[in-house]
């Protein structure tokens, strides 16, 4: 509830409007972004249902925070992990500043940066944590691989 003044008749009419069913949540969210066709999606709080919770799409999902010395050293091997895996049109791999953004799933929880979860298309509700494994572009791209429920499987030439 965020009115610009706060009396009974406001408080009452919340209620009502909360009793029908008829308020939408107020998602903490930075702009969506114009232009979001790099090899990481940039998510936000406004997007993460679309995003992250599309049933199309596996997508992998790495929530950081700007000033956090992990997240600034994974960068480049999260673009880059990007970058690999740019042509599968069903796996997507996005980020979020958790920080100025709402996740609006409660089994998406974030404790510590970086935070890593894929979230398989057709289980969204039970996504897999990484952990345990160096954050780099092997151990990255194996739990990928290891997960991916439509990956195009490249024929390597011998």
């Amino acid at each position: 509830m965020e009115p610009e003044e706060f009396d009974s008749d406001v408080l009452r009419q919340f209620v009502l409007a909360f009793k029908k069913g008829k308020l939408k949540p107020i998602v903490k969210s930075q702009p969506v972004p114009k232009n979001n066709k790099g090899p990481v999606k940039v998510v936000v709080g406004k997007t993460f249902d679309t995003i992250v919770m599309d049933p199309k799409n596996d997508v992998l999902i790495e929530f950081y925070a700007p000033w956090c010395g992990h997240c600034k050293k994974l960068e480049p091997v999260y673009t880059e992990l990007g970058k690999k895996y740019k042509n599968e049109k069903n796996l997507v791999i996005a980020k979020m500043d958790a920080t100025a953004n709402d996740v609006t799933s409660d089994h998406y929880k974030v404790e510590g940066f970086p935070t890593i979860y894929f979230a398989p298309r057709d289980k969204k509700n039970n996504p897999i944590k990484f952990e345990g494994g160096d954050r780099d572009l092997e151990h990255l791209s194996k739990f990928i691989e290891e997960h991916a429920t439509k990956l195009s499987r490249a024929k390597e030439e011998l």
